[in-house]
């Protein structure tokens, strides 16, 4: 034998199943870590803190939402006004470019005429001859000819645009201001330094006119504006090249587009006011009839039949209320109609039921005198006599619950509420069906009665569901035990009835309600049913404010819960007894897990209770486990819908009656039906 495969020893295999435990807690703790988000308490993104700021900011918004679900003008209007800003918006950036591209060729081509004018005079004058002494001669005051000419040419270009031009003369190698005679020259205190660099390069380099937009600074503490630059290299007298500027402010082009802004807002602003009041006004003409319909709706659910809308003109609206108040009396024509032939079947029964009451007790007393002397008669007639009396027995039976039945359809049904021990009441119902029970070879236990079980309830009609209940499990449990199980929490009491007989198929569960129904037509009824029992027991629970719900698979038995509240006229909010027994749940838990395959966690492993010997082919008994009822409602014993019906791959016995978590069974209308 290879190293390390020696057989364990005798307290390894615990250790290894405690270890595999550990790691199986271990790995669920994780899982529920990864999906809740939380890895501490109250220190991650999903922990109270984020939660308690997410409420406190929705709350504020929760009301504006709700009015902008439910507002279809606002929605409307709301829209339009988003798109009329936006079709502003875009036409103000059209309607501005243009005309911003529009003032700006005006300023160019303006600004390029009076430039090209003064290029020329400045050639002009350099060019015309000098005065004797002027050229290369030094004046008093220590200028050159050539630099008291280039003064002169720019106050002279200047002088004819104040305010519209000013104009600045550089030399080629002029840097600063008082570079001595070859320094900048320039007109309205403007700084050299308001002559771009490349566009000096371009002027420097080429033969004609340059221009390019720039910041025109001023000396002084004058406030810079943008402007229009135009340059030309040109030749002085000494036939020396210098720069000549023109420099054209745009203050007016400023202010011109200023003015086309401000009444371009101005006008959006006002068309969009027009056209959300204009969407307003038309939606309101289409939402206030909507909103009529949709009241008078509401009206008619309600029972208010005789309502109808207001039609005034031919429009479509007009169409439609037409419609709506035609539609509207057809509905209460056809309503009145089935309200009077409904009160007439419900008269017919009622009638038919009491005028057979006479007759049937001459004929209840002529059978009762021919069953008494059927001892004298022979074998063929003695047993007419007999199957005389028991077909009198359940026609008596069968017309109590037709008058029972036209009580409920008229609302005669009176409730007589007084508090109640259900265990009394399910002892006596018990007793009464032993007899039926041994013959049938069924048993019957109780679970759930260690302790009281108090409600206001009829304790007849009661008596009369759970009778119904335990009758109808000992007649279709097939022979195997029956059980009843009683529970109490905070407001609501319950009884279950459970058997192991061939159970409910799917969608039966929501037909066994209704009146006169059978699972197996061909099935012969040992009891005399009257196929009314379950119409009239779900009736008597919702007359007090109860459920009355089936469960069942097939194969595997059913139950039928009976849920009230313990105090009456009181809301029922859950039921102490889940709606699908514990061991069909176990079961059907087992046989997925069986089919996932192995490998499940150890914390999971939940096993039926192994099936128990018994005499005569019967069933195993289940097991109880009597510890009461639960002291508050598990979530597992929400009302269900009356038709949870659960595929059965093969039937098997029941595993047991035990405590365990259930399905949610969630409640809905179809209960009880």
């Amino acid at each position: 034998m290879a190293r390390g495969s020696a057989a364990p020893g005798p307290g390894e295999p615990g250790v290894r199943t405690e270890r595999a435990a550990d790691s199986g807690r271990k790995a669920s703790r994780m899982s529920r870590f990864l999906q809740g988000g939380r890895l501490f308490e109250d220190r991650t993104p999903g922990g109270p803190v984020p939660r308690l700021l997410m409420r406190w900011v929705r709350r504020p918004l929760l009301p504006a939402v709700r009015l902008w679900r439910r507002n279809l003008q606002l929605r409307v209007v709301a829209g339009t006004l988003l798109m009329s800003i936006g079709v502003v918006l875009l036409l103000g950036v059209v309607v501005i470019g243009q005309v911003r591209n529009g003032l700006l060729d005006a300023k160019g081509k303006a600004a390029q005429t009076q430039a090209a004018g003064g290029f020329a005079a400045a050639q002009e004058k350099a060019n015309a001859p000098l005065a004797p002494g002027g050229q290369g001669s030094e004046g008093a005051d220590g200028m050159t000819g050539s630099t008291s000419w280039r003064t002169e040419l720019v106050d002279q270009l200047a002088s004819g645009g104040k305010n519209a031009f000013n104009v600045v003369a550089l030399s080629a190698d002029s840097v600063t201001e008082g570079a001595g005679s070859r320094a900048a020259r320039g007109s309205g205190s403007v700084e050299a330094s308001s002559v771009p660099e490349r566009l000096r390069q371009n002027v420097s380099q080429g033969q004609g006119a340059y221009q390019t937009y720039s910041l025109i600074r001023y000396s002084y503490g004058n406030e810079s504006q943008p402007g229009l630059v135009v340059g030309k290299r040109l030749y002085d007298i000494d036939q020396q090249p210098y720069e000549l500027y023109y420099l054209f402010p745009l203050t007016q082009e400023e202010k011109s587009l200023t003015l086309v802004k401000t009444t371009l807002a101005t006008a959006g602003l006002f068309v969009v006011v027009l056209l959300g009041a204009i969407a307003w006004f038309v939606v309101r003409q289409v939402v206030t009839p909507v909103r009529m319909a949709a009241g008078i709706a509401e009206r008619l659910s309600a029972g208010k039949l005789q309502e109808r809308m207001k039609v005034t003109g031919e429009d479509d609206i007009a169409r439609l209320g037409e419609a709506f108040n035609k539609m509207a009396q057809n509905l209460q024509l056809k309503i009145q109609q089935l309200e009077e032939l409904s009160r007439m079947q419900r008269r017919f029964v009622s009638d038919v039921s009491h005028e057979l009451r006479t007759p049937l007790t001459t004929v209840r007393m002529a059978a009762d005198v021919i069953h008494e002397a059927r001892a004298d008669f022979d074998p063929v007639t003695a047993r007419s006599a007999e199957l005389l009396g028991d077909q009198l027995d359940r026609f008596e039976s069968l017309l109590a619950d037709l008058l029972e039945i036209s009580r409920f359809d008229a609302g005669a049904a009176a409730l007589e509420a007084e508090p109640i021990d259900l265990r009394t009441v399910v002892h006596r119902v018990i007793g009464g069906a032993e007899p039926l029970a041994e013959r049938k070879g069924t048993r019957i236990l109780v679970v759930g009665d260690d302790q009281p079980v108090i409600a206001e309830a009829d304790a007849r009609r009661v008596e009369r569901v759970l009778r119904n209940l335990v009758v109808n499990a000992v007649e279709h449990g097939e022979g195997r035990d029956v059980v009843v199980r009683m529970g109490v929490a905070q407001g609501a009491v319950a009884v279950a009835v459970r058997d192991y007989g061939v159970g409910l198929k799917p969608g039966e569960a929501t037909r066994v309600f209704n009146r006169f129904w059978r699972a197996d037509p061909a099935r012969a009824r040992t009891t005399g049913g009257t196929g009314l029992g379950l119409s009239i027991a779900v009736e008597d629970a919702r007359l007090h404010g109860g459920w009355l719900q089936a469960w069942g698979e097939p194969g595997g038995g059913s139950q039928f819960r009976l849920t009230l509240p313990r105090t009456a006229d009181e809301p029922l909010r859950g039921s102490p007894i889940p709606l699908e027994p514990e061991d069909s749940r176990r079961n059907r838990e087992n046989r997925e897990r069986d089919e996932a395959g192995p490998g499940t966690s150890g914390d999971h492993r939940l096993m039926s209770v192994p099936p128990q010997p018994g005499a005569g082919g019967r069933s195993p008994l289940p097991v109880p486990a009597r510890n009461g009822a639960p002291s508050s409602v598990h979530p597992a014993a929400l009302p269900g819908n009356g038709a949870r019906v659960v595929a059965r791959q093969a039937p098997e016995r029941p595993g047991g009656v035990g405590n365990g978590v259930q399905d949610s069974d969630q409640e809905d209308t179809t209960r009880g039906y």
